[in-house]
């Protein structure tokens, strides 16, 4: 099932996940791919910069699971200031994410951010 219906709902949990990119390659955040049955609604996406130069970032929820298919990016070489965060996604702009897609994180700058997602699973 790659869609649930969310009308019949039997379960939401709130959960918050971490991820800190231990490279510039592309990396999947695995953890927000929701498991089969289920929808997962992000709430947010912080990335906060623990170094003393500005880091970019590019975030982008996929159209396959695995960071495959076709990136949309959400947020695009946007540079986080040194010590700083910055606010990716927010209740203002929440998403879905299905089982059939992924969330893709690029840093500019291996281990200098840690990104926190806080999401809904859905069943």
């Amino acid at each position: 099932m790659a869609n649930p219906n969310i009308v019949n709902v039997t379960s939401i949990y709130g959960n918050t996940s971490y991820l800190i990119p231990a490279n510039t390659s592309v990396t999947t955040w695995t953890a927000l791919t929701p498991a089969a049955g289920t929808i997962n609604k992000l709430g947010n996406i912080v990335a906060s910069n623990v170094t003393g130069s500005a880091v970019p970032v590019t975030v982008s929820i996929n159209s396959a699971i695995n960071g495959g298919g076709i990136a949309y990016r959400i947020a695009y070489q946007i540079n986080v200031p040194a010590n700083a965060s910055l606010i990716i996604v927010d209740k203002t702009t929440a998403l879905y994410v299905g089982e059939a897609q992924s969330i893709v994180v690029t840093v500019g700058t291996a281990s200098a951010l840690e990104l926190t997602a806080a999401y809904e699973a859905i069943t």
